[in-house]
């Protein structure tokens, strides 16, 4: 039997805490030619919905999966295969597929979900995975969390260590936010390398985290190996103040869903669990008053006051601009302003390019990583 060329579709795992996910529907039909990145289907979590990318080609030759039917990760829900695979080998593979057990001892090996550091800037969450010789170090933006990762991690993880983490003021990190600047940031993102011992490492910034990069660029260049910029600020000084204030002063779940469609071309990816989990965060004791600082430190008379396009060119390292072409609320055609870095818009995708393009996304910082 010709397993090795048939490649099983499973129910995936976004991120640590994910045990299962709804099928929500096929998006290619038993006979389809398929290509590395192509959309399978979707799949919906209590987080959010998304699609399935096919890791490599060959033709879809099962669907196996129900619409609409919730699977545990790593069921075996398709199956991809050469043309040439008699259907007597899929049958068997289909047969024969035992779900992937953990092995004895591999969750106590794996350590804590979530990690801490104690840094100069406070208590910061993070998660490390992987062990690849490469350091990859994923910095999210204003309001997020580690979280806007979740398509992202396990992905890059495959060829190198790959580190998120909760900027101070966000997520589980410390509510403090002594310095609320973008240069401040920066500073904290340098002391938890420090911390987590991370010498050198590839900086992949969105949003607010983009300019962050630049701006631990320009404090510490040897520290950097390279800079992926997803819809990044500090390329230009607009910005969407109506999705900022909006998002700050947002208390409610009927006042917070509408901002947060802003975020993506297709609003129907906000799901109620997203605005639940948003509403939990932005009630904790300490969060309105980090907002409302990095608000003003960040975005001061409703334009940004960090730009850093002149530090981006002349610092030498090498830069990937990646931007969603249906951005609401940092502009693409920011963009043009990152000088000598190689930039990809992507159609069909908002601000949060990187969960609705995620197969895209990762890709091209796959290929900025091996550069």
């Amino acid at each position: 039997m010709s397993e090795k060329r048939i490649i099983p579709i499973v129910m995936p795992k976004w991120g640590l805490s994910m045990s299962e996910g709804k099928l929500a529907s096929w998006l290619m039909k038993d006979g389809d030619k398929v290509k590395a990145g192509d959309q399978i289907l979707e799949v919906e979590t209590d987080k959010i919905a998304g699609a399935v990318e096919a890791s490599e080609g060959g033709v879809l030759r099962r669907r196996i999966g129900q619409e609409d039917t919730v699977y545990p990760i790593k069921t075996l829900i398709g199956v991809l295969a050469d043309e040439d695979v008699p259907d007597a080998d899929i049958d068997a593979f289909v047969g024969s597929y035992v779900v992937p057990q953990a092995e004895e001892g591999e969750e106590e090996a794996a350590g804590p979900r979530y990690e801490f550091a104690e840094t100069a800037a406070g208590r910061l969450r993070y998660t490390k995975r992987g062990s690849g010789d490469k350091t990859v170090l994923l910095i999210h933006g204003f309001g997020g969390d580690l979280d806007n990762w979740l398509f992202n991690a396990d992905a890059l993880a495959e060829g190198a260590t790959v580190y998120t983490l909760d900027l101070p003021g966000h997520g589980q990190s410390t509510k403090a936010v002594s310095e609320p600047t973008v240069a401040g940031l920066a500073k904290a993102v340098l002391s938890f390398m420090d911390t987590v011992k991370i010498d050198k490492a590839h900086l992949v910034g969105h949003s607010l985290g983009g300019a962050i990069a630049m701006e631990v660029a320009r404090q510490a260049k040897p520290r950097v190996t390279s800079l992926t910029l997803i819809c990044s600020a500090g390329l230009g000084p607009d910005i969407n103040m109506e999705y900022i204030d909006g998002f700050v002063a947002s208390a409610s779940r009927r006042d917070l869903k509408p901002v947060l469609e802003n975020l993506f071309a297709d609003a129907g990816l906000v799901s109620r669990q997203m605005v639940d989990d948003l509403l939990k965060y932005k009630r904790l004791d300490g969060v309105g008053e980090a907002l409302s600082a990095l608000k003003a430190g960040v975005f001061a008379g409703g334009r940004q006051s960090a730009i850093l396009a002149d530090v981006l060119a002349s610092s030498g390292v090498p830069a990937l601009v990646i931007w969603g072409a249906e951005d609401k609320i940092l502009p693409s055609t920011h963009a043009t302003a990152a000088s000598g870095a190689k930039v990809e818009i992507i159609e069909g995708a908002g601000h949060m390019v990187q969960m609705e393009q995620a197969g895209r996304v990762n890709g091209l910082i796959k290929v900025m990583l091996s550069g």
